[in-house]
């Protein structure tokens, strides 16, 4: 009897697409949505239904699949080869923007430790480079050591995160949340659209079920369960924890903290708890850069297997680590940390948050937009195509705002980086056009021989 690989369940899916998110993308928000005030929150609101709106696509996305391939497989439905291919690329190239972000997030929670992280720009960068290249080499021992590390230390900013959510209640003040509501006189267009991109950040993450979709037990049920379960569990305590958090802490105070959640813990509880946090979060961001290195080298390694990416990006060495894309995408966050040097930690923090989002939602659109080709391929009824139609509509417009919104800045430059994508596959088309001439001649010639 053949052996099988025991495959993941949908609670343990679950998992993973929470955890994804909450890693690290909630652990700098307080901060940066105090600077607005805590007229901020309404992003939630559109965010909430985009984010939900986006996870119900991939979702359905995920039950039309038949390749189990993830976002590329959905893009190469709508948008052949070439769309596949950006996909890989822009994700690839979003997963190492935001773990600089994680870097920087690292360094803010360290610097109260060792306040010369935060004494100068160099400083900072110092420091966050050195996360990035002692996590780049931490990799280099293979997978096992780093998902052992990874999935205990992730933990670290969770439980405080969630447990602000249940407990912090106890010390709300709702005349310091009032206090704190619109400090920048803003309208409530501009409240509901301050922090859009901020918000989306938290959510990265969601599209994790579909890109592990071949390795969960009956992927077509469980990949939606899973993608909307834990996009909806990580919404409730995103929301519940950035509310009572700016009831807790003055809105001055926690806008210029570079440590928003161990501040609240210390005004909770006492300095020592504060302190304890702190260094809790900076170990699990650490855990968690440590996680998304190897990931990031093993999505190049499989694209690279998959003839998508170049092959040098495939090789391994004899603990299974593909070393050499370790080393060039700790190259790219290198440049990434060095372009985006701030003399805040918060400014620079936002800076990287808002290119990350634009180069993570253009494949989101791109993946999308591949599910009305799924669907006519699978013959749905008109009712499910125009519902999911619907939905996906509504997904898209968001993430086209949701790029509006990151600024000029971050358009632009995620723009060139597209362009350079485009180079890159310049040079890989001719190998897909030699495999697809190869592929055509063999049906060819096995149809001569029936």
């Amino acid at each position: 009897m053949a052996s099988h690989k025991k495959k993941m369940t949908v609670t343990q899916l679950t998992l993973i697409v929470a955890v994804n998110m909450m890693g690290s993308g909630v652990i700098m928000l307080p901060a940066n949505m105090a600077q607005v005030g805590a007229i901020s929150l309404l992003s939630w609101a559109i965010t909430a239904v985009g984010s939900m709106a986006i996870a119900y696509g991939f979702a359905q996305a995920g039950v039309f699949d038949r390749e189990a391939g993830g976002m590329p497989a959905y893009a190469k439905e709508a948008h052949g080869r070439s769309g596949s291919f950006m996909v890989s690329y822009l994700y690839y190239i979003s997963l190492a923007i935001a773990n600089v972000a994680i870097a920087i997030s690292a360094v803010s929670y360290l610097s109260p430790f060792f306040p010369w992280l935060n004494s100068t720009p160099f400083a900072t960068m110092i420091g966050a480079l050195g996360l990035i290249w002692l996590t780049t080499v931490a990799n280099f021992g293979g997978p096992n050591i780093t998902g052992k590390i990874s999935a205990v230390t992730i933990w670290g900013v969770i439980i405080p995160v969630a447990g602000l959510s249940l407990i912090g209640w106890f010390w709300f003040s709702a005349d310091r949340f009032a206090a704190a509501w619109n400090p920048q006189g803003l309208s409530l267009i501009e409240g509901l659209g301050s922090s859009i991109t901020l918000t989306l950040w938290a959510f990265l993450g969601m599209e994790s079920a579909a890109q592990n979709a071949g390795a969960v037990e009956n992927p077509r049920k469980n990949v939606p369960l899973a993608c909307m379960l834990g996009t909806v569990g990580a919404a409730v305590i995103y929301i519940l924890s950035t509310t009572v958090i700016m009831g807790i802490v003055p809105n001055a105070e926690l806008a210029n903290s570079t440590a928003p959640f161990g501040l609240v813990y210390t005004q909770m509880f006492n300095s020592t708890i504060g302190s304890i946090i702190m260094a809790c979060a900076a170990l699990s961001c650490t855990g968690s850069l440590l996680g998304w290195q190897f990931t990031i080298a093993q999505s190049g390694k499989l694209a690279a297997d998959a003839g998508m990416f170049p092959g040098f990006l495939g090789k391994v060495n004899s603990m299974d680590a593909p070393i050499i894309g370790m080393i060039l995408i700790g190259i790219v966050q290198s440049v990434f940390a060095f372009s985006t040097a701030s003399s805040s930690l918060t400014e620079q923090f936002s800076v990287l948050v808002d290119l990350s989002v634009v180069t993570n939602v253009i494949p989101y659109i791109m993946a999308l937009s591949g599910l009305m080709v799924m669907m006519r391929k699978e013959k749905v009824t008109s009712k499910v195509f125009l519902r999911n139609s619907i939905v996906v509509a509504i997904a898209v417009v968001y993430s086209i705002y949701a790029i509006y919104a990151s600024g000029a800045g971050a358009v632009v430059n995620a723009i060139l980086i597209m362009m350079f994508g485009y180079l890159i596959y310049g040079f890989m088309a001719p190998r897909f056009e030699t495999k697809a001439a190869t592929q055509k001649a063999d049906v060819k010639k096995t149809g001569e021989a029936t």
